[in-house]
């Protein structure tokens, strides 16, 4: 029996039990979790012993990172336009060997450029085009209920914070630095290939359904949605995206979310301890926000589907502003906690609307175009985030005056979502709008 022969008995048996859509959003947050080699919280664990291993400071290692997440960022439009033109199936398939791939060539860096490289290959085919991916997917058989499908997914996210640190630090006490990319690599195509191939199916129009499983009550509207062709489904290109006040209006305010939810995981600690606390609590308070973000996320997910979305971006930009103001106030273990609820909130919401907003105000039929432009413009905000507060370090002293300007920005943000229409080409229900 072929792949694809196994593949649509697999879906007749499930879809006959429950709408499919449930099994492509796992495989969507387990394309997050599979993420994690990727992400930031990943590489902290290896500073230390790569700089020991290459001789390199930790400084310079920053600045591989930070060029490499940059570069990888200008190339998400392509990564997006590709998913538009083959489907979030083939080039899930595609990014997930190629993840593994890089994960192998990062282990064996022998110097500076190879270390670059490699930092650059996994943050594209990591944080940048398999998050893409899986979003794409997740929007693709979720409409009504897209928020909660994005806030379930978004799981994945949080489970990847939870197990990648320590999985790493454990290879890296038992195997070494290298060999513990190696497993990471092989693990990656373990875990996530079989499902891509005998699991995703890229739209349910493929299969008759409508998103949300709409049709499988009524016979009537399958019918009609299995004669759909790919043309019928709604959606701008980019350019004409681009020529619309949303989409400004848009990526100005996520990019705030973006730019200063990294700046504040990148100087925690820093900030606490320039305020009297022991580097100890600073680290401490990690798990708390980690685990209001996992709790938080389903819950912003089902908020997005019942809330005008403009009303609930802009609530979620007010988070992000108090969360700012709030970290210039910790200066004992309760305000520590307090504010690192708070931060898992902010970050629950940014998790979940990182998905959510491109398809419902664009439309599906282009999503990979729009959403990769969208998150190179996040993505190069969360690589200048850190540079206001590491300026206000070296020459005040203090970064408190610096991040409580900073608040203005999400605040201001708030105010102008209001002002985000649903293009007209778009339909959309009304409580939503």
């Amino acid at each position: 029996m072929s792949v694809a022969a196994l593949r649509d008995h697999v879906f007749g048996y499930l879809n006959d039990r429950f709408f499919y859509g449930w099994v492509i959003l796992s495989v969507a947050g387990l394309g997050l979790f599979t993420s994690g080699p990727g992400q930031s919280h990943t590489f902290s664990v290896f500073v230390d012993p790569i700089s020991a291993d290459l001789g390199i400071t930790s400084t310079t290692i920053a600045s591989a990172y930070g060029t490499a997440t940059l570069a990888a960022a200008l190339c998400l439009p392509v990564a997006g336009r590709l998913v538009d033109r083959f489907g979030p199936r083939r080039m899930a398939g595609a990014i997930v060997f190629l993840l593994g791939l890089a994960c192998l060539f990062f282990g064996a860096a022998a110097n500076f450029v190879w270390l670059a490289l490699g930092y650059g290959f996994l943050r594209f085919f990591g944080q940048g085009a398999l998050m893409l991916t899986s979003a794409n997917l997740t929007s693709r058989w979720f409409a009504r209920k897209r928020g909660t499908a994005m806030g379930l997914m978004a799981l994945g996210f949080g489970a990847s914070i939870a197990v990648h640190p320590p999985l790493a630090q454990f290879l890296i006490e038992t195997v070494g630095w290298r060999q513990a990319w190696t497993y990471l690599g092989l693990l990656t195509w373990v875990q996530m290939l079989p499902a891509i191939w005998l699991l995703v199916i890229d739209s349910p129009e493929e299969k008759g359904l409508a998103p949300d499983g709409e049709s499988r009550p009524r016979p009537e509207a399958a019918a009609a949605v299995k004669n759909s062709k790919e043309e019928d489904i709604p959606g701008l290109t980019l350019s004409e995206a681009l020529r619309t006040p949303t989409f400004h209006l848009i990526w100005f305010s996520m990019a705030s979310i973006a730019m200063l939810v990294t700046a504040l995981h990148f100087y925690q600690v820093k900030i606490f301890t320039a305020q009297g606390l022991d580097p100890a609590v600073a680290a401490w308070v990690f798990p708390i926000t980690a685990g209001t973000m996992v709790a938080m996320m389903p819950v912003v997910g089902r908020v997005l589907d019942r809330l005008k979305t403009r009303h609930a971006l802009a609530l979620a930009l007010l988070v992000q502003a108090s969360a700012l103001l709030m970290v210039t106030q910790v200066n004992n273990v309760p305000t520590a906690i307090f504010y690192a609820a708070l931060f898992g909130l902010n970050n629950a919401c940014s998790m979940t609307l990182f998905g959510y907003i491109w398809p419902r105000y664009f439309g599906r039929r282009h999503l990979g175009s729009i959403q990769g432009t969208g998150q190179m413009i996040m993505v190069v905000g969360a690589s200048l985030g850190p540079l206001p507060i590491g300026y206000a370090f070296d020459t005040f002293g203090s970064p408190s005056l610096m991040i409580q300007g900073l608040s203005v920005y999400p605040a201001a943000c708030a105010l102008l979502a209001l002002l985000i229409r649903t293009p007209a080409a778009i339909p959309v229900e009304e409580h939503l709008e």
